[in-house]
């Protein structure tokens, strides 16, 4: 699916407000591109991107990476390497509750990155974390196989995909 027939999130709320949560306002646009939605694949992780080097290298097509990284803004959990096999592969988009890093070349990749911010300093790999669980964070919780919708707005999330 390409950015342009993402549908915007204001469209989204207009249509479906009941059917939806809007996280916080405090993701900054960081990719190539602003829009992503798909199906959320969750990760729980805290300074340790082991479990998103494993997430991006599958088939992400129709898919959208939620990293849980507690919030942590002290170390990147991703940057141009892990961005360009996300896109390589297909990803709709990641969001990051936390940070990322490269933000040069992140903004020059083919993906939707929306993160808290930037740190230069790259994670310690202990392969610490939890794939496909439950997450919340931001006035949201987000299940795996939930539906993920953000751009320049904001980010969404719903129980089903609001544009079948």
């Amino acid at each position: 699916m390409g950015e342009l027939s993402l549908p915007a999130t204001a469209d989204l709320c207009d249509d479906h407000d009941a059917d939806l949560t809007v996280l916080d306002d405090v993701f900054l646009s960081l990719g190539g591109r602003d829009r992503m939605a798909g199906v959320a694949v969750t990760l729980k992780i805290f300074e340790d991107n082991t479990l998103v080097r494993e997430a991006v290298a599958e088939d992400g097509h129709g898919k959208v990476l939620v990293i849980d990284a507690g919030g942590s803004r002290r170390r990147a959990v991703v940057g141009d390497q892990l961005a360009a096999e996300a896109a390589a592969n297909g990803w709709s988009g990641i969001l990051v509750y936390g940070a990322v890093r490269d933000a040069a070349i992140l903004g020059e990749t083919d993906l939707a990155i929306h993160a808290l911010g930037t740190n230069p300093r790259k994670t310690e790999k202990r392969g610490l974390g939890d794939r496909d669980v439950v997450v919340t964070f931001c006035g949201a919780t987000i299940r795996p196989g939930d539906w993920v919708a953000a751009d320049l707005d904001g980010v969404l999330v719903a129980e089903r995909d609001l544009t079948a």
